[in-house]
């Protein structure tokens, strides 16, 4: 069985026990979140799909770690201008942990 559901503007296929990273949510460690969003669910060999989302399906996840990912380096520059800018960014995530999924 798994769903195919969206959250922070990414879609993610998901099954019982998966860990997931996905763009940062208001909830700390240990909290159980709900995912309403549900576009597909497959279960028992038969696909559901939504229209947008499928009625009554949720997706129950743990939080397991609020951070940060990998620093990217920005750099931009023009030949021949002496222009250069060099900036950093780490994107926030949330590692979640699926446990449970309502079809």
């Amino acid at each position: 069985m798994y769903a195919i559901v969206e959250t922070g503007g990414k879609q993610y296929r998901v099954q019982e026990g998966d860990t997931v990273y996905v763009e940062k949510l208001e909830a700390t460690a240990g909290d159980v979140v709900t995912l309403d969003t549900v576009l597909a669910v497959s279960k028992d060999g038969q696909l559901t799909l939504g229209a947008p989302v499928v009625a009554g399906a949720k997706v129950e996840a743990k939080v397991v770690e609020q951070g940060k990912g990998k620093k990217i380096i920005v750099f931009k520059y023009k030949p021949k201008k002496d222009y250069r800018r060099k900036q950093g960014h780490r994107q926030p995530y949330t590692k979640l942990i699926i446990e449970k999924i309502n079809a």
